[in-house]
């Protein structure tokens, strides 16, 4: 009998000991897995609006239009660190987009010095959020980017938000949505961000990117306000659906700190576009 309980012991112990084993390499694998589903931020503090339309579609020559053509401003992200507002205002900024968010786990570290600079030194300011379809849904980026400076208020110098939708930084254009899943995602963080604001944010993107990875989604155009992204002398054809765009980026760089933006009218529409009128 004493010889058979301590088999029966040894059995029992190293029978654990398996399972132990079994276990801790599962809690292992599950950890690497996560580990390598951690979304990727690693180029986060260089990009920014155009920072891939540039390298992916180029750029030409200068622009042609006059100097009464449109208000003009620029838009700038962390790529810039601080600022120097008075210079930027006496090159003649009067509006300015700043990169607020990426994503749901990176937030620009110069936002401050860049949206209250900005604000401070006259101009009408807003903020973008950099959207990343692949690491999260498009209400939880809406939520992060308004919990992280992108709100709106009715001061007559706070332009609406703004939603960057541009090629994929980290892989796949489109970031691996089909046409329908990234008209769904948009229209997601567009929706929350009505929600809680009461303006629809402005859509920033290229019209091959937009034709491209929506499908021609021409049902943005009624609601969203099209900042269009194109490096070349004419605004040319724009996203399907829209017939004017409120911002034209026409260069990724200039007098301007950033990248250099027109405003489709003179400085008093800009203000009226900033108190909703």
């Amino acid at each position: 009998m004493g010889v058979a309980v301590q088999l029966w012991s040894s059995k029992l112990r190293l029978g654990t000991l398996l399972v132990s084993v079994a276990l801790g390499t599962t809690a292992v694998c599950g950890a690497a897995s996560s580990a390598a589903s951690t979304p990727d931020y690693s180029k986060a503090e260089s990009t920014f609006a155009g920072s891939q339309i540039a390298a992916v579609e180029g750029t030409g020559d200068p622009p042609r239009f006059t100097a009464d053509a449109g208000a003009l401003g620029h838009d700038v992200s962390g790529h810039q660190g601080d600022v120097n507002w008075p210079g930027a205002w006496g090159a003649g900024g009067r509006f300015v987009y700043v990169k607020a968010t990426e994503g749901t786990g990176f937030i620009n570290k110069r936002f401050a010095q860049q949206y209250n600079g900005s604000y401070q030194i006259g101009m009408i300011r807003g903020a973008y959020h950099f959207a990343r379809p692949d690491v999260s849904g498009g209400r939880q980026q809406a939520e992060y980017f308004l919990a992280h400076g992108g709100g709106w208020s009715p001061d007559g110098r706070t332009l609406p938000g703004a939603l960057d939708v541009e090629y994929n930084p980290y892989g796949e254009a489109c970031y691996g949505l089909d046409p329908v899943r990234m008209g769904e995602w948009i229209r997601d963080f567009s929706n929350t961000y009505r929600e809680r604001t009461g303006r629809f944010p402005v859509i920033y993107t290229s019209t091959n990117w937009w034709n491209k990875c929506t499908g021609n989604n021409a049902g943005f155009a009624q609601n969203n306000p099209l900042w269009i992204a194109r490096y070349q002398p004419t605004v040319g054809p724009l996203p399907a659906g829209w017939s004017r765009q409120f911002i034209w980026q026409f260069a990724d760089s200039g007098v301007l700190p950033g990248d250099q933006n027109l405003f489709n009218g003179p400085l008093e529409q800009v203000k009226g576009f900033a108190s909703n009128n």
